[in-house]
């Protein structure tokens, strides 16, 4: 382990191993002073003497760094104030704004659902379609689904007497608003969706191992010119004076260089671009962009052409270890699901690929691995932490070819490719099939607002 790494875990513990730090200490505060040593180790919480913005006295802030299992480093805070009794907690994210921005998908369904983790940023969005409820970005919350809808029920409450009697109509519709908000928050409305949308990418769901795209799901976009002002990344005026290099013609007999703008640190870097002709598919374009200044890699797959009729749905059984070498070029909207590992990826997780099984596979377990699970967690049941065991184990056992599996590709653009090894000749372990586009797929892909 390096030794910026080292540190880093020193100052951003576990938020279980946080709080065990802080309940000792304060049983030795009770048990009476102690003598005072010099210690460099950290302190759990960090207080900080601030201005109350609500009486303009000094109050307290309170400042814990932590990181939240199967997420990420976040910094936790509380101000109170003893003159006028005001208080205040939120969550700030630790880390960068992340490369792209992610939306979450969740569909609660019954009581437990209620009590998963939300990391919400501050600039996230969230939303309840079903009773046409928006939550607009404001401060960090670590909190959970039932905490989220409670907090809006309070605050939407807290002035229903004096409408009473000043609007008695709004006051009417207001409490019918308020009921469907109870029957969620009491269990009379399941099933109920929440979506949660961040451009910065610095929110998050807690997810639950085995859950299909149904239930549970996660899709990176990249950020609208738009969303990089609002989070502070891109001077508007300053874009619009700067001369874009033209593109050069793209030939297929060599790689091109192209300036672009790095996602990350969003200084010029060098996009290098190559179309490649996959045999018995069609042409490709491999997209790789390196950025000097902030280390910044991304390699990327884009498919090109007309869109076709049908979508294309790639069964293989893979029941032997030369399968995983099979090529395999799955689109930004392909789906994957391996049935017997419990694991089903939507469209847009981990972008366009050009890989073989074995690497898409060891992709998804070095995601899922130190960065939605680690062993070493304590804020999950022991159940679920063997689930999770159990289910990474699996995987890895996939991946060194000791188990058999069966591999699904399904794309509704039909943009995804799975080597034949037997080509021209039909392979006996794989399946193609055709399948028309549901309209909420052509919604999704926006083909239902094209016309030509």
């Amino acid at each position: 382990m390096s030794a910026d790494l080292q540190k880093k875990e020193e100052f951003f513990q576990p938020v279980g191993e946080a709080a065990e730090e802080i309940s000792k200490k304060e049983d030795v505060d009770e048990e009476g002073p102690v003598e005072d040593t010099a210690s460099d180790e950290p302190q759990p919480i960090q207080e900080i003497e601030s201005l109350c913005m609500n009486c303009h006295e000094n109050g307290t802030t309170r400042l814990l760094l932590t990181r939240i299992p199967f997420f990420r480093e976040v910094i936790l805070m509380s101000f109170s104030c003893p003159h006028c009794g005001f208080r205040n907690s939120e969550i700030q994210p630790a880390s960068m704004i992340q490369e792209k921005g992610s939306k979450y998908t969740f569909l609660i369904e019954n009581k437990e659902d209620m009590n998963r983790q939300v990391v919400k940023s501050e600039s996230c969005d969230c939303s309840f379609p079903s009773i046409s409820l928006d939550i607009p970005h404001q401060r960090g919350q670590l909190t959970n689904v039932e905490g989220l809808l409670t907090e809006v029920r309070d605050d939407i409450a807290a002035d229903q007497p004096v409408r009473k009697h000043t609007d008695p109509e709004s006051f009417e519709k207001i409490e019918e608003f308020l009921g469907k908000i109870n029957d969620m928050v009491e269990g009379r409305s399941f099933p109920f969706l929440l979506i949660a949308d961040d451009p910065s990418g610095n929110s998050w769901i807690e997810l639950s191992p085995g859950e299909s795209h149904t239930k549970w799901s996660k899709v990176e976009y990249e950020r609208t010119p738009e969303q990089n002002e609002s989070l502070g990344l891109v001077n508007a005026d300053a874009e619009e004076d700067q001369e874009r290099p033209e593109t050069p013609p793209i030939s297929n007999d060599e790689v091109h260089t192209f300036q672009a703008t790095c996602p990350s640190c969003l200084r010029r870097c060098d996009t290098h671009m190559k179309i490649v002709d996959i045999p018995h598919f069609k042409e490709v374009v491999i997209m790789s962009t390196v950025c000097d200044t902030c280390g910044y890699k991304s390699n990327e797959v884009k498919t090109g052409g007309e869109i076709p009729l049908k979508g294309r749905k790639i069964t293989l059984k893979v029941d032997d270890p030369e399968d995983l070498a099979r090529d395999i070029l799955k689109s930004e909207s392909c789906s994957l699901k391996v049935p017997e590992l419990n694991l089903d990826l939507t469209a847009g997780t981990l972008g366009g690929r050009f890989t073989t099984v074995e690497g898409l596979l060891r992709e998804v377990s070095e995601q899922l691995d130190t960065r939605v699970f680690n062993e070493q967690s304590d804020s999950m049941d022991d159940a679920r932490k063997e689930r999770w065991t159990k289910f990474l184990r699996n995987l890895n056992d996939a991946i060194d070819g000791k188990i058999n599996f069966t591999l699904i590709l399904e794309d509704p653009l039909a943009a995804s490719y799975l080597q034949n090894v037997y080509a021209p000749d039909p392979d006996p372990n794989m399946t193609i099939e055709e399948f028309d586009r549901t309209d909420e797929m052509n919604d999704d892909l926006g083909l239902s607002d094209m016309h030509v």
